[in-house]
């Protein structure tokens, strides 16, 4: 499990990811019999969200796309992370784009594995005569989504918003109205206040990123239930202007 977030404002895109790999081991007894499964934290340090790009002759972007990958991790006992960059020098071409990338990414993994348990966020700009539009679209390999596009209202109009996936308990449990019961024994709506996503700032994306993944590893923390969301937090923001890391864990030596 994980947790994936998009939030996508005026002024950009931001995407946000933990590190945590967990996995269920199951065996035998040597006289044959099962063994109770058991989920461990296998790493801490595993890259869930990905940066998708292409460049000219002349050293300049031909496209920046973000991916955030959650579910399963470990497919044919490869992780995700390494079939994204196989699927990036494979697949992708000088053609594509944030458009035509979410279709070739779910081919590419149900190729293999048709049934996996694997979503992904995609997201970036496109050019549309001279105004770049974002675009934003939530895949799943084993149920073979690749064109639901998350910010868009039904008339077309651009849609600011968060999209999360993953372990997603914690934090929408923040935001979703509560029932509380009244005088008469009915139960009672409380709603939140509400997230004016259309007037936040870029800097308050970013930081609302880090803090739903920040609050759900916490409280994860302190609750009896598998920890499946840790380790550090990978932040990319995508703008008109271009792609760069917030913060992305780096290799380092402890000795």
């Amino acid at each position: 499990m994980t947790l994936a977030i998009v939030v996508c404002v005026p002024e950009g895109i931001v995407m946000a990811s933990d590190s945590r790999q967990s996995i269920t081991i199951e065996g035998k007894t040597p006289d044959g019999k099962d063994l109770p499964k058991m989920d461990i934290i296998n790493s801490d340090s595993v890259y869930k969200t990905y940066l998708l790009s292409r460049k000219d002759r002349n050293d300049l972007p031909i496209f920046e796309v973000g991916v955030s990958s959650y579910g399963q991790d470990l497919l044919g006992g490869i992780s995700i992370a390494n079939h994204v960059k196989r699927f990036t020098e494979e697949e992708l071409s000088d053609g594509d784009d944030v458009t035509t990338i979410p279709k070739k990414l779910v081919e590419f993994f149900r190729k293999n594995f048709p049934d996996a348990d694997a979503g992904f966020h995609v997201a970036g700009y496109k050019k549309e005569g001279k105004i770049s539009i974002p675009y934003i679209y939530l895949c799943h390999v084993g149920q073979n989504i690749f064109n639901d596009r998350k910010n868009v209202k039904p008339d077309g109009g651009l849609f600011y918003r968060v999209t999360w996936s993953g372990q997603i308990d914690v934090i929408s449990g923040i935001f979703q109205p509560s029932l509380f019961p009244s005088a008469e024994g009915k139960p009672l709506t409380m709603y939140k206040p509400p997230i004016i996503w259309d007037a936040m700032a870029l800097q308050d994306a970013i930081d609302f990123a880090i803090f739903a993944i920040r609050t759900t590893i916490d409280t994860i923390r302190f609750q009896a239930r598998p920890k499946n969301v840790g380790g550090p937090i990978d932040v990319l923001v995508i703008t008109p202007e271009g792609a760069n890391w917030i913060q992305r864990k780096e290799l380092k030596s402890y000795s």
